[in-house]
């Protein structure tokens, strides 16, 4: 993990610290080193984008879901408005690339789910029905703050993203220092709700933050090998 240009506050970094492995591993692999360098072969690239459309779906439905479980007016308006970022702002990029890639919004919506992606989906969502608040908001902050992670710190790496890095856009997003507001609110609401629960909660609320992060590894996994069912 790199030093995020937010504050992150003890629950938080309780999380962070626990999906430690997870979250490093994301930096390593080939996928995402290769989409840094710009040498990440375009069908892969096509392969994680169709299917991280369909992810976003879910992400959506679960900061939805969540708005429903807050008491709190200002929190119920900051979830509702992340489900709808998810859909508007992302999509704008899955837009962009379908056009260069080949694919469209009918393509994305008759593509069936790799294993890995019909998990993650399965998990942000049954934390978002069956589970605590904390819980919850736990299984989603992973997505939004390693692909933040991520981002910065390639810009970092690289200095300077050109325009005709074939993945500048992606890059160009995810670094972003707009999404640095994103975050505080996010891990504020976190460490908010972590605060008005036991502590068998808050362990439980952690695992689901961890499994997630292996989700993400598992992302950028199932595009670099093309994950198919193995029956």
């Amino acid at each position: 993990m790199t030093k995020p240009n937010f504050d992150i506050p003890p629950f938080a970094e309780r999380c962070i610290k626990a999906a430690g492995p997870a979250w490093q591993a994301s930096f390593n692999h080939p996928f995402v080193r290769e989409l840094a360098a710009g040498t990440l072969e375009s069908a892969k690239f096509r392969f994680y984008q169709m299917h991280d459309a369909r992810y976003l779906e879910a992400f959506s439905d679960a900061a939805a879901l969540i708005s429903v479980k807050c008491v709190d007016p200002s929190d119920k308006l900051w979830f509702i408005d992340s489900a709808r970022l998810a859909l508007v702002v992302e999509s704008e990029l899955h837009a962009g690339y379908g056009k260069t890639l080949g694919y469209t919004a009918a393509d994305i919506a008759a593509l069936e789910l790799t294993l890995n992606n019909a998990a993650y989906q399965n998990h942000m969502i049954a934390a978002a029905q069956r589970g605590s608040l904390l819980e919850a908001v736990a299984a989603l902050t992973p997505c939004p703050w390693l692909y933040i992670d991520l981002g910065q710190h390639l810009l970092r790496e690289l200095g300077t993203i050109p325009d005709t890095h074939p993945y500048a856009n992606w890059l160009r997003m995810y670094s972003n220092p707009q999404f640095n507001d994103y975050m505080q609110n996010l891990l504020q609401r976190l460490e908010k709700f972590a605060a008005s629960v036991d502590e068998a909660t808050r362990e439980r609320a952690v695992l689901a933050f961890v499994m997630s992060a292996r989700y993400e590894y598992l992302f950028w996994d199932a595009a670099w090998n093309f994950q198919q069912w193995p029956v």
